[in-house]
């Protein structure tokens, strides 16, 4: 498994091989009796204990087998592979296309009643147009080499936005003024997906803010990252998918949300500076 950035990825690796180095210690066994019993070298054993190594599901069978555990065998294959959710390379998830990750945000968006959400680089998903989303997305896929299935996956995009009208959901968003200027495909699809902006902005389930270029810096800009329900956060890397649910740091990610809310502007001041950027691509 790769290093990861989040400290709670890696929290959660190192209680599972505790849990795993307990259960050989219970049964009485050291390292190298586990791995032979398991049939792999002792390093293997030493790397998974020191959570260095990702078990996979035969081996946390094995593993349970040779301590005479099996009764804990599906909790602790079912903690690895949620372990092994919250870091997931790009490459992985859209290893067979885009179209399944935005249907999993779909589900997310559809179970979550406030959605914060912090943008320094692109729209949100819920807030993209056709072609804004269609541009956007042909360039993760050209990036990541990965297979095109674009038109697909902008469909299950797009079908975020129903959740702006309908369910009662509450959408909090913050974009740095430079996602307005950073021109994502042609000036008439950037021109285009601005003036779908000022649609949405005065929406009752939304509440849009814009951080200036001027404004004073309370705290540095920070990686896209979405809260839901206080309960779940996913922030995004160029490489990989972090999802988070340690209370500690969910609310890291709600003290910086609140503290860059502040720096915001929104309504009429919000409203000038998407026309501003407008302008600027006539």
């Amino acid at each position: 498994m790769p290093a990861s950035p989040s400290s709670s990825a890696q929290a959660a690796r190192e209680a599972l091989a505790k849990r795993l180095q307990h259960l050989r210690q219970d049964a009485g066994l050291t390292g190298k009796e586990l791995s032979s019993r398991c049939g792999w070298h002792p390093a293997k054993t030493t790397r998974i204990q020191k959570g260095e190594a990702a078990p996979s599901d035969a081996d946390i069978r094995a593993w349970c087998a040779a301590c005479g555990a099996e009764d804990q065998t599906e909790d602790l294959i079912a903690t690895a592979r949620a372990v092994d959710s919250m870091y997931v390379e790009w490459r992985r998830i859209h290893k067979n296309g885009m179209r399944k990750v935005q249907e999993d945000f779909y589900t997310l968006h559809e179970q979550a009643a406030v959605c914060r959400v912090y943008c320094s680089n692109a729209v949100p998903g819920f807030f993209q147009t056709t072609d804004f989303a269609t541009a956007l997305m042909q360039s993760i896929t050209d990036f990541q080499g990965t297979p095109n299935d674009v038109a697909e996956a902008v469909a299950a995009r797009l079908a975020r936005s129903r959740f702006l009208y309908e369910g009662g959901h509450r959408f909090v968003v913050l974009l740095e003024e430079w996602v307005l200027r950073s021109r994502i495909g042609d000036r008439e699809t950037m021109a285009n997906q601005l003036r779908h902006l000022l649609d949405v902005l005065p929406l009752p389930s939304v509440s849009l803010g814009v951080i200036p270029f001027t404004a004073q810096r309370v705290i540095w800009p920070l990686e896209a990252f979405y809260v839901f329900d206080d309960a779940h956060a996913v922030v995004e890397t160029l490489t990989a998918e972090i999802n988070i649910r340690q209370p500690r740091e969910i609310a890291d990610y709600r003290k910086a949300f609140a503290a860059l809310a502040k720096m915001a502007v929104y309504g009429a001041r919000a409203r000038a500076l998407i026309n501003a950027a407008i302008t600027v691509l006539r």
